[in-house]
Order: C-alpha cells, then structure tokens, then sequence
C-alpha cells in the first residue's frame, strides 16, 4: 500500500484509514470495520498509538482516535527523510574512502567521477585548502557554491604565500554583484584577475597535482565533474590555462587608491580597465555605482577625448597611453 515507504505494514494501514473515518471508536468497533479479531486490532492501534498516527482515550474501554492526516504522515515523511539524508551521507563518506582506497591499490588512475553538489564543492574546498603554491582557476557561471563564499579562505591561503590567479568569464564579471562584492575585494587582498570574454569552461588547478572540471558543457553539467590527479591530462589542463591567461586582459582594483597623478582621475581609469575587461554598461554602472545614462554618457566622452569610434579603440588608445598595465 501507499504508506509501505513510512514502515508501516499493510494491516496497519487499513486499521488506520479506517480510523480516519471512525474517530473514538473501540478496538472491537474497528475490528468489525476492518473483518479481524479485536486482538489484532488491538495490537495494531497500540502501534498506531506509538507511532503518533492515533491517540488513545483514558476511558474504559480505550476509545481510539486518528491524528489529522496531514501532520501525523507528514511528520514520518519527514522523519524518513533525515534518515534517507543521513544515508546519503554516509554513503557519500564511503565513496570517498573508496575513492581514495582504489587510488592506493592503482595509483595510477588519474580521473575520479564527482557526483552532486556536496561531493564537488567538498573536492574543490579539500584540494584548495591543500594547495601550497598556487591555485589557477578559470570563474564563469553556473556556480555549485554562491560565488563570494570562499572569499575569507582564499585571503587565508594568500596570506600564508599561495598565488591566486584567475580569468574570468564575461558573465562572470556582469554577475550582479561579483565585481564589487567579490572579485575587487579578491584583487585588493593579492589575487592575480584577468577577464576573457568567454571561456571555455570552469576549471580548478591546485599547484600541479589536482584539478576539477565539470562533466559536461550542456546545461546541468556542472552537477557532475571530474577530479584529474597528476596525469598528461592535467598537463593538458595546465597548459590550457597558461594559454587564455596570455590572453586575458588584466582585472586590477581600480579605486582611489590605485590613482597617480600622471595618469586621468580614478574613475575614468576604472572605466578604461573595465571597458579593456569587456564588461557591458549595465556592470560598468554596477560597480561604479552610476545609472545607465550616466555609464553611457561617460563612455561616449571618453571615446570622444581618445579620439575612438568603437570600445575596442578606446581600450587600445589608452593602452598606447600607458593607461593600461
């Protein structure tokens, strides 16, 4: 029957529907609705008792009632729930201990299957935390962890000397928020920031022993990845980055602090570092703090003083400069 999957057997379940629609019955009333013994169903309303799903009367005979439905069975639903969720992790416990076993008994196997979210982002945590000279990342959506989470911990890791150096997607830097919240707060604390306008795919690269890329590049990929330990595709991977980060157009911190005097004032250097970055107008006002109108009214001037009819121009004329690292 339907409640099998709470642990309640069949017999028990008919002595409780039963009672749904004969609130303050007797046993004996209940075991000739239901065609058994009074003993039977005695026995079985005690254990509806027991489990919350009925009460009982103080009086002589004991008079039987339901518990509403709704809250009795929802309750065991829940309750099977934390322990299906217990299970879970403990199965999630044993996969990485045989994970881990195998890779002792073949250490050579270079690629581990991460299944879900909790087994990636713990991967990513566990093979960060242990990197002990450099992390390389390429930072695009979708994300397993809100992006900004990890932000107290890599400041931890690059205090005790670890590099961070990070190309980051477009769409990653016209996350609402990143920019500002997360990414300029990275740069001020050491992070190495680079921008490309589309990357390939997210990757994580602890010194150059472990990386985690995701499964696939269709939508709902990044809810599997794969854990690659020192192989020629990790190799691969290290060679990739090093690729796209020549690439790049270099992310730096570009508030007051990070003005000189032979240069223009502060806000227009940051709008001709997040223009070379290709961030859109709708980031650019985001994390300079200007409407729309003004973003656009700002770029249309500084295209006009560099003398450029396109975006691209004006990065490069400012580049020529020396506006530019």
């Amino acid at each position: 029957m339907e409640l099998d999957v709470l642990g309640l057997g069949d017999e028990t379940q008919r002595v409780y529907t039963t009672l749904v629609g004969l609130p303050r019955s007797t046993a004996s009333e209940v075991a000739k609705a239901c065609g058994t013994s009074t003993s039977a169903a005695a026995r079985l309303l005690s254990v509806l008792v027991k489990s919350g799903l009925a009460t009982r009367s103080a009086t002589r005979p004991p008079r039987f009632t339901a518990a509403a439905p709704d809250v009795a069975v929802t309750e065991l639903i829940q309750e099977r729930e934390r322990q299906l969720d217990a299970a879970r992790s403990l199965v999630r416990r044993l996969a990485v201990t045989h994970r881990e076993a195998l890779r002792v008994g073949d250490p050579g196997m270079a690629v581990e299957l991460l299944s879900g979210y909790e087994d990636i982002s713990a991967a990513v945590h566990r093979i960060t935390a242990g990197a002990r000279r450099q992390i390389r990342a390429f930072d695009r959506p979708p994300y397993v962890d809100r992006p900004g989470s990890n932000l107290e911990n890599q400041r931890g890791r690059q205090r005790t000397g670890v590099t961070h150096r990070v190309v980051y997607d477009r769409a990653a830097v016209d996350w609402p928020g990143r920019l500002r919240d997360d990414i300029l707060p990275s740069v001020r604390s050491g992070e190495q920031a680079r921008v490309l306008a589309r990357l390939p795919m997210k990757l994580v690269i602890a010194d150059d022993a472990l990386a985690v890329i995701p499964f696939s590049l269709a939508p709902g990929g990044h809810l599997a990845a794969y854990l690659i330990h020192r192989s020629p595709m990790l190799t691969a991977l290290e060679a990739l980055f090093e690729a796209e980060w020549q690439r790049a157009a270099p992310l730096e911190d570009t508030g007051p602090r990070g003005g000189r005097p032979d240069r223009p004032d502060p806000d227009t250097l940051a709008l001709v570092r997040l223009l070379a970055s290709g961030c859109s107008d709708t980031a650019i006002a985001r994390t300079q703090g200007w409407s729309r109108r003004t973003t656009q009214r700002r770029i249309q001037g500084l295209m006009t003083e560099l003398g450029a009819a396109t975006r691209f121009q004006a990065a490069a004329q400012a580049a020529r400069r020396g506006w530019l690292p």
